[in-house]
């Protein structure tokens, strides 16, 4: 077994023993293990990084053996530039997630604790397979233990909402099963992600994959006019359910498109471009200013997480290296930054009971090593210089400037829509005199509260300080994806 291996079934095999031993009287020996879990299975994917040889394009770490020979379809799993950092950065939300429901959930916690370990492995399995059927099975697996947490850990409304995120996910991934089914077809009977990359597909089979693939990935971002969903999720998942969601299960969506729709239609990525495009700015303007009028802390950070995503979409489709790789690190800050916003939700969620902006007031005054942390990741999502928050969306910028003033233009809108609801809520939630007696009776944060939240701000800080060997690692396979693309494919 090699290291990608152990990094996919290491979190489902403590996740699957904590559900079938971990017991209520055991609730301190079930946390300890799931932390010992979750932090074992991201030292596993260190390796991924010290080993990756920078400047290849090719896959690493590559193991393969055969699953259900019958119809050729094998456990083919491998990581390049475009999927690596992916892998390190749910391991390493997985192990803040842990942290963060220490004291929060009380009830079910071998549940709560195995469903998040068991998801991790299964979003690590989609980053790194390169078989068709098996990128399926882990990208729909995704779907049970989520469904689970906001199901059973979430808000008064929390079965509308999870049925709502499964229904909307499952009908958009049945059209991408379609799509496979006709690669397998085409290529003479293979599900081998990397054979795909090269059929020669006519120009009517690209649209028409196009659009399989669009409906499933862009359901995933989500993009807009299909990202209703996903106010709701948030609204009444828990805070760990939340982060993960915000932090990682958005990404597996924009790495869809990055593995499937360009390579494998690149003339119908190219001719469709304008359309990603006038969504993606769609995103970046109007849930912009949808994100101004929102009286619930959660759902401002989720509409803004639909805004913050259309950046990863935009730069992807103009093509050029700036863009793309720009869209893959804001995809990587986003995981930060999201999940850090969400966290600070949950701790004040947790002394309060309120998400409600209007219930608050002068936390700073109370609270004051937390309100530093909030405030660091408020710059964060507003895009300010030296946090990780500003890497991705400069690069987008310029990579759009460069390929059309405009869409730049539009685009840059949304540093000044995200300064506005982020700081807007800042302020009010925030600064100036006590509120109320809630406010005045809070609690500043404890250890395990200081560490969750001090480890995310060493990434956000070490991120927008030091981007070069996130963007290091990623440049080859951007180069070669783009070169790629550019290949006309039509016989």
């Amino acid at each position: 077994m090699g290291l990608l291996s152990l990094a996919i079934w290491l979190p489902i095999v403590v996740g699957a023993v904590l559900l079938l031993f971990g017991r209520e009287t055991q609730a301190r020996g079930v946390r300890w293990a799931a932390l010992i879990g979750a932090i074992a299975s991201f030292l596993v994917t260190l390796p991924l990084y010290t080993r990756f040889q920078v400047g290849s394009a090719a896959m690493q770490f590559v193991e393969k053996a055969p699953w259900i020979e019958r119809f050729h379809i094998n456990y083919h799993v491998g990581v390049d530039g475009l999927s690596m950092w992916f892998v390190l950065l749910t391991a390493f939300v997985t192990v803040i997630v842990v942290i963060s429901a220490w004291e929060v959930i009380t009830e079910r916690v071998n549940q709560y604790m195995g469903a998040f370990l068991i998801l991790s492995g299964l979003m690590i399995g989609v980053f790194s397979a390169l078989d068709g059927m098996l990128f399926y099975v882990f990208f729909e697996a995704t779907l049970i233990p989520m469904y689970l947490i906001i199901g059973i850990w979430g808000g008064p409304n929390k079965i509308y909402a999870a049925f709502k995120f499964f229904l909307y996910t499952l009908l958009g991934s049945l059209l991408m099963l379609v799509a496979l089914i006709y690669l397998y077809n085409t290529s003479g009977g293979s599900f081998d992600i990397l054979t795909w990359h090269k059929l020669p597909l006519g120009g009517h089979a690209q649209t028409l994959l196009f659009f399989a693939f669009f409906a499933a990935f862009a359901v995933k971002v989500p993009m807009w006019p299909v990202h209703t969903w996903l106010p709701d999720v948030h609204v009444e998942a828990p805070t760990g359910g939340s982060a993960v969601l915000a932090a990682i299960m958005l990404k597996l969506g924009a790495y869809g498109f990055l593995r499937f729709s360009m390579p494998i239609a690149p003339d119908a990525s190219r001719e469709w471009a304008w359309f990603m495009i006038a969504l993606s700015l769609v995103a970046v303007i109007y849930v912009g200013l949808v994100a101004l009028v929102q009286q619930d802390m959660k759902k401002l950070v989720a509409y803004s997480s639909v805004a913050h995503m259309g950046f990863v979409t935009l730069g992807f489709f103009i093509f050029n290296s700036l863009g793309v790789a720009g869209g893959i690190v804001q995809m990587i800050s986003h995981g930060f930054v999201s999940g850090a916003m969400f966290l600070c939700i949950g701790v004040l969620y947790d002394r309060v009971h309120s998400r409600q902006i209007a219930d608050y007031g002068g936390v700073v005054n109370t609270m004051p090593k937390f309100a530093a942390f909030a405030l660091l990741f408020a710059m964060a999502n507003c895009g300010l210089p030296a946090t990780a928050g500003f890497v991705g969306e400069w690069m987008v910028i310029l990579g759009a400037v460069k390929a059309n003033f405009w869409i730049g233009l539009g685009a840059a809108t949304a540093l000044i829509f995200g300064a506005a609801y982020t700081l807007w809520m800042y302020k009010r939630v925030y600064l100036g005199p006590v509120g109320n007696k809630h406010v005045e009776e809070l609690t500043d944060i404890n250890g395990r509260e200081f560490l969750m939240l001090a480890l995310l701000a060493i990434a956000v800080l070490w991120m927008g300080l030091f981007p070069k060997p996130f963007t290091d690692v990623m440049d080859a396979s951007v180069t070669e994806l783009l070169r790629h693309v550019a290949a006309s494919k039509l016989p």
